[in-house]
């Protein structure tokens, strides 16, 4: 239901340091400037519909996106609905249950430790998994070591 090409593309959402997520969209193609849109989502199951408090708006004034705070992903999928009006009217809602949108800035490793051996000309580093939102299997993180003499 709605209005043809109203309803928003490109939908994505980061989480960095943990527990902050941003939620970005490009308004629909044929959305006039008084066309505003609203995002809700469920982080859980069984947990409450959330409607964004922090909106980030274009210069038309629109909602193009939203900021969170104390962001519980885990191992469940969310749910994002984004919908609106425009002059009264009703445009096309954009749904979103498969959690590809979601990409995390990971922190980096944490208590890195490094033992170097002049005799054999050797060293060893140590390191703790980055904290993250929602991996619990930490086998699957890749890492790169870079090595610099100084």
């Amino acid at each position: 239901a709605g209005m043809n090409e109203t309803a928003i593309s490109n939908f994505a959402c980061v989480i960095f340091n943990v527990s902050f997520m941003n939620c970005t969209w490009d308004v629909g193609r044929t959305a006039t400037e008084d066309t505003q849109y609203f995002l809700y989502w469920v982080p859980l199951k069984n947990e409450n519909v959330t409607e964004c408090q922090n909106y980030i708006k274009d210069t038309c004034g629109r909602h193009i996106g939203c900021r969170f705070q104390n962001v519980t992903i885990k191992n469940n999928i969310p749910y994002f609905l984004v919908n609106g009006s425009r002059s009264g009217q009703s445009i096309q809602s954009y749904e979103d249950i498969s959690g590809y949108i979601i990409v995390e800035k990971l922190t980096p490793p944490l208590n890195v430790t490094v033992n170097c051996t002049e005799a054999s000309r050797r060293c060893s580093i140590w390191w703790q998994p980055p904290h993250t939102s929602h991996v619990e299997n930490m086998s699957c993180f890749k890492y790169e070591i870079v090595i610099e003499n100084k």
